[in-house]
């Protein structure tokens, strides 16, 4: 199979659009960089496989941040994509995760927030309830409320692989009811091998090898963190200067570890004199 990839289709005769996401190494990337619980590694693929997809919708330069929140053992998940399906994401959990359950035993009573930050733009954000078993249904109720958009999604996840299909009636199209309903019923029966070890072609071509599909060129995705130390001492500088003595004192160096990629930057006291005394200079350059 084409190894992290999005294809985009359409159906000729319909207006219908579908698309595949297949994840192998972004995936692992994501769920090794904590020690996750198994539970807590499938929200995070399934989570991965959705931003994806609905990054590939967007029709601008800009990014995707779709946020879970809840009151349940998994407080927090979120998976952030860009335009050109640069992805990164991290879970917060706490005590014990039920080893199988559905959405609401992980998150508990929560919404889903998807934020969609174009490069030039107004900012947009959408939240809707954690209502459904799973989270394609929480998202097709998403579109449903939001986008008016009938919309089905079906997510697939092991320990090393995650993957997906997206089908979505086109905008304006009245008369693809009865189309969407029987694609659905057709997209509904691929096997999770299929999706996990299949190039796209045979896939699509095993679903609906009688209707006439257009498949797009593939589009490749990566795991990709935007933390630097650059970034790491950017933020030590706003820290006031008593503060980081106080963390320097007690620690010896000051410590700052990314939770997208599991990085670690550390700064002695000598680095941070460093960066005092440049953020001085520049500040009285500047006057």
């Amino acid at each position: 199979m084409a190894q992290d990839s999005l294809n985009r289709y359409l159906f000729d005769n319909v207006s219908v659009r579908g698309e595949l996401v297949q994840l192998n190494d972004t995936y692992q990337q994501i769920v090794t960089s904590q020690e996750y619980p198994a539970p807590v590694k499938g929200l995070l693929g399934e989570l991965l496989v959705a931003t994806s997809l609905l990054t590939a919708t967007l029709k601008f330069e800009g990014s995707i941040t779709v946020q879970l929140q809840g009151d349940g053992p998994v407080s927090l998940a979120v998976i952030n994509g860009t335009h050109d399906q640069k992805l990164r994401g991290v879970a917060r959990w706490e005590g014990e995760v039920p080893t199988e359950g559905n959405i609401h035993q992980l998150m508990g009573k929560g919404h889903m927030v998807i934020t969609i930050t174009p490069n030039k733009g107004e900012r947009y954000q959408g939240i809707v309830a954690l209502e459904g078993d799973d989270l394609a249904t929480v998202l097709e109720n998403y579109f449903a409320q939001s986008e008016q958009l009938n919309t089905k999604l079906w997510f697939r996840q092991d320990e090393t692989h995650a993957a997906g299909m997206l089908l979505q009636a086109l905008p304006g199209a009245d008369d693809n009811g009865e189309a969407m309903d029987h694609l659905t019923q057709l997209t509904s029966t691929v096997k999770n091998e299929e999706l996990f070890e299949l190039p796209a072609e045979e896939v699509l071509y095993r679903l609906y090898h009688q209707e006439n599909v257009q498949l797009f060129p593939a589009q490749e995705i990566e795991f990709k963190c935007t933390c630097s130390k650059e970034k790491c001492e950017a933020a030590i500088i706003t820290l006031p200067k008593d503060q980081l003595d106080e963390i320097l004192a007690e620690d010896g160096a000051i410590a700052m570890n990314c939770d997208y990629c599991g990085s670690s930057y550390s700064f002695d006291a000598i680095d941070v004199a460093a960066l005092q005394n440049n953020a001085q200079k520049g500040s009285q350059q500047q006057h």
